[in-house]
């Protein structure tokens, strides 16, 4: 007869840096800082792409992608991080941390296969210049970015599931 352990855990204790707790602080005005920078710089990259009619590429199009699932990303993880850095209590709850695993793995699929298709884009504007507004025209871009997160989606769902 094999015994079945049944428990799931409320809450996780984060160690981080039990061995080295003055390293909290600077670390938490590290991120305090360099958090909102890179939200303004991403937003300003968004809005100066999407306002100049002359950024209408697909290059700045992938660019735009890029900046918003930068955004997504970094928002998955540091504000968990500065909560545990800057306050007393060092846990994270169950649901919490699947949330945050999933929403990483997310951004983490989709970054890698969007990177792929922003190098296939200047592969083709240098490869084929003649050919290139054929390719990369407004439909194929759209169908290309919704394909990678489509991508990124069904990446994450296959390794959360297997990790929980």
């Amino acid at each position: 007869m094999t015994i079945i352990n049944n428990s799931h855990p409320e809450e996780f204790i984060l160690l981080g840096f039990a061995d080295h707790p003055w390293l909290e602080l600077p670390l938490f005005i590290i991120l305090l800082v360099t958090y909102p920078l890179a939200m303004l710089g991403n937003i300003a990259i968004i809005l100066v792409s999407i306002l100049d009619p002359h950024l209408h590429s697909p290059m700045y199009f992938f660019l735009t992608n890029l900046s918003f699932l930068d955004m997504c990303y970094t928002t998955s993880i540091v504000p968990q991080m500065l909560t545990n850095l800057g306050g007393s209590t060092k846990t994270i709850s169950y649901m919490r941390c699947v949330v945050q695993l999933y929403f990483f793995h997310i951004m983490g699929g989709t970054e890698c296969v969007l990177l792929a298709l922003m190098s296939f884009d200047r592969y083709v504007a240098i490869c084929k210049p003649l050919h290139y507004t054929l390719i990369m025209n407004q439909r194929t871009c759209l169908l290309l970015v919704s394909t990678v997160w489509l991508t990124g989606i069904i990446y994450a769902v296959s390794e959360v599931t297997l990790t929980l």
